[in-house]
């Protein structure tokens, strides 16, 4: 990928992922976080990751996000009203942000094997969506099951917290 369209989509996504925290309305939150996941499946697709790009595209900015509304509208909640500003939590979250940056740069700056060359990836007679099957059903099976565990958990308790009681 050319660097101009690298920085291009690495902007969108930074821009849109600051508005996702920064916005107080939830619907715009959520669109914004669409604009996000497109981004980062550009990214994928310029890395030449087009399955993980059309993963990308289909499951989170789809399937997640429209649940994310859907919750969103189930719950019927109002615009949050503006609060004082806690001072503990907000040194807490600068102190966290400090230290994630401090990791992001001994990370991206440690690492000497960053420009090591890779291998090509072997062409057999299956596709790649096929080892990527045959990867998650055998090696990770256990955490799919869990993962799927807490994704029914997660919309039972949905439905739980939005009934409403009638009196």
């Amino acid at each position: 990928m050319a660097p101009p369209l690298f920085w291009t989509f690495s902007a969108i996504m930074l821009l849109f992922g600051l508005m996702v925290i920064i916005s107080r309305n939830l619907v715009t939150s959520a669109l914004s976080l669409v604009v996000c996941f497109m981004a980062l499946a550009a990214l994928y697709v310029s890395l030449d990751a087009f399955f993980i790009g059309v993963i990308q595209i289909l499951v989170y900015a789809g399937a997640v996000i429209v649940l994310f509304l859907f919750i969103i509208m189930l719950l019927d909640l109002k615009a949050e009203q503006r609060r004082r500003l806690n001072l503990p939590a907000f040194f807490g979250g600068l102190v966290v942000i400090a230290l994630f940056v401090k990791i992001l740069f001994d990370v991206s700056y440690g690492f000497q094997g960053g420009s090591a060359s890779f291998p090509a990836i072997q062409h057999g007679q299956h596709a790649d969506v096929w080892y990527i099957g045959l990867t998650i059903f055998q090696q990770y099976k256990l955490q799919l099951q869990i993962i799927g565990t807490l994704i029914v958990v997660a919309s039972i308790g949905v439905v739980v917290l939005s009934k409403r009681e009638l009196k």
